[in-house]
């Protein structure tokens, strides 16, 4: 027969009890003690302490002096204990006396709200690391004098690196817990003592002793616990790795799991700076280059084995492991960490609210949900603190115990357990709920069966039919392409699980084909970029966990030949269908010139892995910029002007680079200059997807000079190889493409002229050898890149140049007579189709009109010689009186239909060819309304072919 349980005291009477019990032990335990407590505010505060902590009562009776420390008003941190070399058997004793004193000081300033959570759990952190330097530190002066010490090739000493993991490299660990480490040390090697170790055997042994210098219990208890078995192979594994080995075993051996256990990571004792630079190299094991759904899996495997493990226990009241508890908040911050963490470096944190409010900031949580989180999580994790404050033991689950619940809940300031029970419930719900939304692939509709079990029976089954009723235009040919694609080796060869996969993405994706505005067109470029990314899983776990992605997707894919090539070759791309600011604003110059110089920073003085970098930069945001056109939520002048800021950043960024290498190689010219110019839709801001650009190069220095390297070159020999550099930088091929193509033809004296051109012989060419065509691309010519004093000066011979008198006529004559010759050669318009750029009435024809004013009135009008792009160009125009305005806004309104009009064809990968039907005429009439009133005559003559 059991016994009963007693009943609980009342909340004042349970408060009374404590206070005289603990007030009666300390005054028995000394004459100081006694004295102290004549304070009754002191009384007060011990009383206080005794309700939620036993320990910290203990403590204070076994240690005089601490309660005299602790009386004061903000207690200070206690001074570290000295471990002498020449006492080892005093250490387990003066360890753990100082971890204990510590730790009351802990309680008592949280009990008494002298400090928050966060204050709690860096403090826990901080005496951990400070018992681990100090163990540690006296056991390296003991085997040195008794194995002497590792040395690294150089010669250096060498220290064990000791990394923390979970709470303790988070920086956020709880009151009574256990330390997770792993060590590792930077070379092999032999220590050089008169009993020498291997590297690996000196390293392990230091470790062990470490472990159990803090861990083992004593007449003093313990130190810290200390848990080893998050090293490579666990307790199989060897006990102390060197960076070689742990290298191999992440790219060959590392899991799921260890991602999210070394997310945390931190080098807390030893050599830290070694260990630091060691986490840098194992960045992209933990954060992939791209969005990584497969995350996801791992975590929701982790989930299953602590379900169980709870089921099996009967944990439900686990604050750590239970439902909506603290694992789960940390389980959802990682993952969305490991998923968004390689291109996002903010995500990136070892600490959970930072984190969290990083995660918000980036537009991955809502506000109020992180905000609920992160009170959540305080609230968990002060709970949790409390449980263990109250004996310092390792638990995790409230008490059984109704006294000691009635305990904590008083402690905590709640009129009892049930009021405290009722917010952990409440606490927890809230928790399980983001947690479970996280977990449950997102809600979406689900594919007709039809269309599912047509994908399943090919490619030996299947009926066309089913695709034909679906929406295909060409269901014959789109279940050729179908089964050709199932039986290829690329689906053969995919794991259960990608298959697995592979089948509820691609009926998916069929249903959303079928419904867009071309299925067959959709299922083509579908079935290609499937075919690039079938072994590429985090991909497929895209599509599969995101449905509103696989959804955009499809949409983009209908109607954008060229982003579905894009997204086909770099599926980097795909991530920025879920990335929120995608719908955004798109960023302005100067955000595009940080983010460009981040991406090159990145690469960490690797020109390689900056190019890639700056690449995937500039493939992201032109893609951005695609989407903002393709979904007209902007004008297409803006898209192309964009385009060419974006240019202008990366240009920026190469330069850099350039200079960079040829310097390290040559040296400096001292006071050398140079510049890079832009020329054609580049300069005049209207540039296109997939663009060349068209560059200048120019540089001032003495004729004289010699490069001040090891290996100097004369001005002009240094100037043309950084030209060079430039443009093989911007051509080389990466992982994620070339960045541009460059014609540099537009140079003074074409391609049979050096690359580069002095800015002296620039300006003697411009002024009196250049022809009118070559001025008339100056109207829209602008400096890139380069020193700014060199800009200026070319502004100076632009403007200079351009304000010269011209005769109208003869300025007429030139004008007309070139573009008359481009027509005849280049005009590719037919009975049933315009070319919007060389046709009658199209965008070259008004440059050509424009440029004309330019230059026939830039000698008394100096505003015209501001702008570059054509609209800006027609609004001086208006402005100056050379163009009425109803004639301006006609141009205007010309000039963005047919810009948009040949946007809409690149980005569908067709020539900037349009039906002549029609559509076009009003504005194609007002170009050739105004050439004519100009009297300017750019048809061919009537035979020109």
């Amino acid at each position: 027969m059991s016994t009963p349980t007693p009943p609980v005291p009342a909340a004042d009477e349970l408060r009374r009890l404590h206070a005289e019990r603990a007030l009666s032990t300390l005054r028995a335990a000394s004459a100081e003690h006694a004295a102290l407590l004549q304070d009754p505010g002191l009384c007060d505060r011990v009383a206080r302490v005794a309700l939620g902590s036993d320990f910290a009562i203990e403590t204070l009776r076994r240690q005089p002096a601490l309660l005299a420390h602790l009386a004061a008003d903000d207690p200070a941190p206690l001074p570290p204990p000295v471990l002498d070399p020449l006492q080892p058997h005093d250490w387990p004793g003066q360890l753990r006396r100082f971890r204990a004193a510590a730790s009351t000081r802990l309680v008592w300033r949280d009990v008494l709200g002298l400090d928050d959570v966060d204050a709690t759990l860096a403090g826990s952190t901080r005496l951990a690391e400070q018992c681990l330097a100090l163990a540690l530190e006296a056991l390296e002066q003991e085997f040195a004098q008794r194995h002497g010490v590792v040395r690294d090739p150089a010669g250096r000493p060498q220290r064990l690196v000791v990394f923390g993991l979970g709470k303790l490299g988070g920086g956020e660990l709880n009151f009574s817990s256990d330390i997770d480490l792993v060590y590792a040390y930077a070379h092999e090697g032999e220590s050089d003592g008169r009993r020498p170790l291997e590297a690996e055997e000196y390293f392990a042994r230091l470790g062990q002793r470490l472990a159990k210098l803090l861990d083992e219990v004593t007449a003093d208890g313990f130190c810290h616990r200390v848990d080893l078995r998050l090293r490579p192979f666990g307790n199989a594994g060897r006990v102390a790795w060197s960076f070689a080995a742990m290298d191999q075993y992440f790219q060959r051996e590392g899991r799921d799991w260890e991602r999210y256990a070394w997310l945390k990571a931190r080098a807390v004792a030893g050599d830290t700076a070694a260990g630091e630079a060691w986490l840098e190299t194992l960045r992209p094991f933990v954060y992939r280059r791209y969005l990584d759904f497969t995350a996801l899996d791992g975590l929701r495997a982790m989930k299953a084995a602590i379900v169980a493990e709870m089921q099996r226990r009967d944990m439900a009241d686990d604050l750590k492991r239970g439902r909506g508890g603290i694992r789960e908040i940390e389980f959802l911050v990682q993952s969305l960490q490991l998923i968004r963490g390689g291109r996002e470096p903010a995500l990136r944190g070892r600490c959970l609210l930072p984190a969290l409010q990083a995660l918000v900031e980036g537009g991955q949580i809502a506000a109020q949900d992180g905000a609920a989180l992160a009170a959540a999580y305080r609230f968990l994790r002060r709970l949790e603190n409390r449980v263990q404050m109250l004996g310092d033991a390792q638990v995790h689950s409230v008490p059984e115990d109704p006294e000691a619940r009635e305990r904590i809940a008083l402690a905590l300031g709640h009129a009892g357990w049930e009021a405290l029970a009722a917010e952990l419930a409440a606490c927890r719900a809230r928790v399980s709920a983001e947690f479970d939304a996280l977990l449950v692939p997102r809600r979406r509709e689900s594919a007709p069966d039809a269309l599912q079990d047509y994908w399943r029976a090919l490619p030996q089954a299947g009926e066309a039919g089913v695709l034909a009723d679906a929406g295909f235009g060409d269901p014959a040919g789109a279940d050729a392409a179908l089964r050709d694609f199932a039986r290829g080796n690329g689906v053969r060869a995919l794991s259960d699980a990608a298959r697995a996969r592979l089948d509820r993405v691609v009926p998916a994706l069929l249903g959303a084909a079928a419904r867009s505005a071309q299925p067959d067109a959709a299922l083509k470029r579908l079935l290609g970029l499937l075919q690039s990314i079938l072994r590429r899983a985090s991909y497929l776990a895209l599509l599969d966990e995101q449905p509103s992605a696989l959804a955009r997707l499809v949409d983009v894919l209908a109607r954008s030949a060229l982003l579905a090539d894009r997204i086909a070759a770099y599926p980097l791309l795909l991530d920025e269908l879920l990335d929120i600011r995608v719908a955004g604003p798109i960023p302005d110059a100067a955000e595009m010139h940080r983010a460009c110089a981040a991406a090159v920073a990145s690469g960490d003085g690797d020109p390689e892995a900056a190019l890639r970098a700056l690449n995937e930069v500039r493939l992201a945001l032109s893609f951005r910029i695609a989407l903002a056109a393709l979904d007209r939520r902007q004008p297409a002048t803006d898209s192309v002007r964009e385009l060419a800021w974006l240019a202008d950043a990366v240009v920026a960024q190469v330069l850099a680079m350039a200079e960079g290498e040829v310097v390290a190689a040559h040296g400096r010219i001292p006071g050398g200059r140079f510049a890079v110019v832009g020329y054609g839709s580049l300069g005049g801001c209207e540039l296109g997807f997939g663009s060349d650009l068209d560059l200048v190069f120019l540089y001032d220095a003495d004729p004289e000079a010699l490069s001040d390297g090891a290996r100097p070159l004369e001005a002009g020999r240094w100037y043309a190889r950084l030209a060079q550099k430039v443009v093989g930088l911007l051509g080389a091929v990466t992982s994620a493409g070339r960045l541009y193509e460059t014609d540099m033809r537009l140079r003074p004296d074409g391609g049979k002229s050096l690359l580069v051109s002095s800015l002296s012989s620039y300006s003697e060419y411009q002024l009196h050898r250049a022809w009118t065509w070559e001025h008339q691309a100056l109207v829209r010519a602008r400096m890139v890149a380069g020193d700014a004093s060199m800009g200026a000066d070319f502004e100076r011979i632009r403007r200079q140049t351009l304000a010269r008198p011209r005769d109208p006529a003869a300025l007429a004559a030139d004008v007309a007579g070139m573009r008359r010759r481009m027509r005849a050669e280049l005009d590719r318009s037919d009975a049933a189709r315009f070319d919007l750029k060389q046709g009658a009435g199209g965008l070259v024809d008004l440059e050509f009109l424009v440029q004309y004013l330019v230059l026939r009135e830039a000698a008394t009008c100096p505003p015209l010689l501001e702008p570059r792009d054509t609209p800006r160009l027609l609004a001086a125009l208006g402005a100056a009186g050379r163009l009425a305005e109803a004639t301006v806004q006609a141009l205007l309104a010309a000039h963005a239909a047919l810009v948009e009009a040949g946007l809409g064809c690149t980005l569908d990968r067709r020539p900037r060819l349009v039906p002549d039907d029609g559509a076009l005429d009003p504005q194609r009439a007002q170009v050739a309304a105004a050439i004519a009133a100009h009297g300017l005559v750019f048809d061919p003559a009537p035979d020109a072919s």
